[in-house]
């Protein structure tokens, strides 16, 4: 503290610039004063919230904030400008194809029915991996006091936070390294939605029956997506129980196809979860498995598996009728 009261300091303006920003995360501020030994300035700081510098975006009806750190550029892209690489969207930036991506077909959200003629886009990634996401509107920077979820709803798809703008209301915080997962899923799975689908595409892709892949190992994951792929079934893949509670709990699937011993979350918790769930639309679930032990069988059957096939015995064309029994064939 200053012995002195000039004109620029020693009036006690940053102690009152301190209690205000303290009042606005809900911390406080206690001063305790001795004589000959000094005064004591103790700030007490709620743990579960934080600040975040963000960048608001709209995306259908809601308000939807990304973290200025994990933007490597926000920009508004001509239609003309983009191009069709392998058949998805791309455009060149800094001379680099960037893929382009929806925010809608990421959370869940049904697309704007008018097309614009300039895009908004936040540009995504590291250095391996750059991604364009498409959005509705740019609101503008935010400085966003950071509210923990609470905890019984788990872990959300794509969703770190919440925060509550100015006005009062809530706006969600995207898990920027979530999101780039679940893009890299999309592209790996062939499941990316155009940019400005017509009519008729749009209605073939609401005729495609719809599959969810949980599996931790990457070899069989991968073998089992592509042989459904190239059956005419569409495919969403999930590395393991919790990924794949996730998805099926926010999207709707024709089908689930498990394994059993995954981390975070095992295949029979999962199955369990899937037919116990009053808001998820139960869909047909088959356990594909090593374990081929009648106790095994059992156990998956009675959790409420609709199919439980041993790994170590199947076939192509094992998996592939058992699939058929349970939704019909694929689209040719």
């Amino acid at each position: 503290m200053k012995e002195a009261v000039t004109d620029i300091s020693g009036r006690g303006v940053g102690l009152d610039v301190v209690q205000n920003v303290l009042k606005q995360i809900r911390g406080t501020v206690r001063i305790v004063t001795r004589r000959g030994q000094g005064t004591r300035f103790q700030l007490e700081l709620p743990l579960t919230l934080s600040v975040a510098r963000t960048l608001l975006v709209k995306v259908g009806t809601e308000a939807y904030a990304v973290p200025l750190a994990y933007i490597r550029h926000a920009l508004k892209l001509a239609q003309g400008d983009i191009k069709l690489l392998e058949g998805r969207a791309h455009f060149n930036l800094d001379g680099r194809s960037v893929g382009l991506v929806t925010a809608h077909q990421l959370l869940g959200v049904a697309p704007p029915r008018d097309g614009a003629d300039l895009l908004a886009v936040i540009v995504l990634g590291d250095a391996t991996h750059v991604y364009g996401l498409i959005v509705d509107c740019f609101l503008g920077e935010r400085e966003l006091v950071v509210h923990a979820l609470d905890p019984r709803l788990g872990k959300i798809k794509d969703i770190a936070a919440g925060a509550l703008m100015e006005d009062g209301s809530p706006a969600l915080i995207l898990d920027v390294e979530d999101v780039i997962r679940s893009i890299e899923k999309l592209v790996s799975a062939g499941s990316l939605h155009g940019v400005a689908p017509d009519a008729s595409g749009a209605a073939a892709q609401a005729k495609c029956k719809r599959i969810l892949v949980v599996e931790d190992s990457f070899t069989v994951r991968e073998l089992e997506r592509k042989l459904l792929v190239n059956s005419g079934f569409e495919v969403e893949v999930a590395v393991d129980g919790m990924d794949g509670w996730n998805a099926a709990r926010t999207s709707h699937f024709d089908l689930v196809i498990t394994d059993v011993d995954m981390p975070r979350m095992d295949g029979i918790e999962l199955v369990t979860l899937i037919k116990k769930d009053p808001h998820v639309k139960s869909p047909p679930v088959m356990i594909v498995s090593y374990k081929d032990r009648p106790e095994d069988r059992r156990r998956g059957l009675d959790a409420g598996a609709d199919y439980y096939l041993a790994k170590g015995s199947f076939h192509d064309e094992t998996l592939l009728h058992a699939v058929v029994d349970l939704i019909g064939a694929g689209q040719p």
